[in-house]
């Protein structure tokens, strides 16, 4: 039996009533070294924390990208102008249609981009689908290398094999674990919490993949854009590399100390992962991001305390 702590209580006016559970794991290169939570070692799945991972045979396979579009490839986006417009731009430099990718539709994450549509009558885009970046970068790849691009979300696809072989080599992965298609048709691997921060620190601090680093950390808001957790934790640190996943995942590198922490909320709230995220950082003297934690009613009214427990 998992055994997660619990890490986020929501008091109000006295009573607890909301809680969330989940785990936090801190590693270097060799070894993790500080956990919260018992995780017994299980897998969890990637999700769009694979995406840098994945993102690693761009530099393999030295595909010519700027550091702009190796963000959106990594990114899980907003669906704003700039992410469509950098995916646009890859599309075209390998000659390619966006009748192609694979991701699906799904309104733009962003609030702001969502009523501007509906202002405007507008109906949603496959680019702008928060993992766009990703398929484009597929599709890239799969042209750089002659590889098909009608199946490219196949598991036995060459480029499939050849991200889980990748991933599984970066992230010291040495069994087999359970493999599923992500929300947008793609495989994905799953693995323990300390193998997905080693396949970060191998990627995030070692000069072979500096393009990916840097494409990171001058790049935070095409990484996700309006009010995602990733974006905020860059654009408030130094030297900080965060990426979220689906599922309550959210690893964090700080690439001057090369170490890394996990956060995985165990009922995948986002608003609870922000917080603890923003608490381990405070509580390594990586960054002091502040988040209200007050609870208030509609007229402003403070009547509660969001607690964090780690």
């Amino acid at each position: 039996m998992l055994n997660p702590e619990i890490l986020v209580k929501y008091e109000r006016d006295g009573l607890v009533e909301q809680e969330h559970r989940g785990f936090i794991v801190l590693a270097d290169k060799k070894h993790a070294f500080d956990f919260t939570g018992d995780a017994k070692n299980s897998p969890f799945y990637l999700r769009s924390c694979a995406k840098p991972l994945q993102a690693s045979l761009i530099i393999e396979y030295n595909l010519d990208l700027t550091e702009e579009e190796i963000a959106l490839c990594c990114a899980s986006h907003a669906g704003e102008n700039i992410h469509v417009n950098i995916a646009k731009q890859i599309l075209e430099k390998f000659e390619l249609d966006e009748s192609l990718l694979k991701c699906g539709l799904h309104k733009p994450l962003s609030k702001t981009k969502q009523q501007d549509m509906l202002v405007k009558g507008e109906v949603e885009n496959v680019l702008q689908n928060n993992c766009s970046g990703k398929h484009v970068m597929m599709l890239a790849l799969c042209k750089a290398n002659g590889w098909d691009l009608t199946d490219y979300d196949s598991q036995e696809h060459p480029l499939q094999i050849a991200i889980k072989n990748k991933i599984y080599e970066l992230c010291k992965v040495t069994k087999e674990y359970p493999i599923t298609k992500d929300g947008c048709g793609v495989p994905i691997m799953s693995m323990p919490l300390e193998n997905m921060l080693y396949g970060y620190l191998n990627v995030f601090c070692n000069p072979k993949y500096e393009k990916i680093k840097n494409a990171f950390l001058n790049n935070p808001y095409i990484i996700g854009g309006e009010d995602r957790t990733d974006t905020f934790v860059m654009q408030n640190s130094d030297g900080l590399i965060a990426k979220v996943g689906a599922g309550g995942l959210c690893i964090v590198v700080n690439t001057q100390e090369e170490q890394a922490f996990v956060v995985k909320i165990s009922d995948c709230d986002m608003k609870a992962r922000e917080l603890v995220v923003c608490q381990v950082l405070k509580n390594l003297k990586w960054a002091d991001i502040q988040c209200d934690r007050t609870i208030k009613t509609l007229h402003g009214e403070v009547i509660g305390e969001i607690l964090i427990k780690c």
